[in-house]
């Protein structure tokens, strides 16, 4: 048997240990494991990006110029190696996209996400407006995309001070 000064040093660090762990936990919980991915929880967070300077109805009148969203094609493209949920998850991130959901009236904010999603599709996947079309309104697309925004609402939940899930 351990002498009694052993014991006691083995139950401090087993008291120790006990308690890190425990403090440890809600830290580790997780929305979703998809955001355990750096390039997917946040991924905007290391990009310049001067909303201030977004004119959106520049864009409904003459268009937008997919050089400038190459930021948020570049992270889709990252997100998609993953998988479609990845992808959805890191579209529905982008700054930009959450200021025109928010300021912007519906059909309008649809028009420009989809513009988004099918440009795209055409630069990575070399798909026609009709085929890009079709990919969104398919059954995957669909289901991820809606995965994706209920993870997002879960995470900014627990983030908001006072919020409930």
């Amino acid at each position: 048997m351990a002498s009694p000064d052993k014991q006691q040093k083995r139950a401090q660090r087993a008291k120790a240990k006990a308690k890190q762990n425990r403090s440890g936990k809600p830290k580790a919980t997780v929305v979703h494991p998809v955001l355990a991915n750096p390039l997917i929880n946040e991924p905007f967070d290391d990009v310049e990006i001067d909303l201030s300077t977004f004119d959106f109805k520049d864009i409904e009148e003459n268009g937008f110029d997919p050089a400038h969203f190459d930021d948020l094609f570049q992270a889709m493209k990252v997100g998609e190696s993953i998988s479609l949920l990845a992808m959805c998850v890191v579209f529905l991130q982008y700054p930009v996209l959450e200021l025109v959901v928010a300021e912007e009236a519906e059909d309008a904010a649809t028009d420009f996400m989809m513009g988004l999603l099918i440009t795209y599709r055409g630069i990575f996947h070399d798909e026609d407006e009709d085929a890009a079309v079709e990919w969104i309104g398919g059954a995957a697309f669909q289901h991820a995309y809606n995965e994706a925004s209920m993870i997002l609402q879960k995470k900014n939940a627990r983030n908001t001070p006072g919020a409930s899930a």
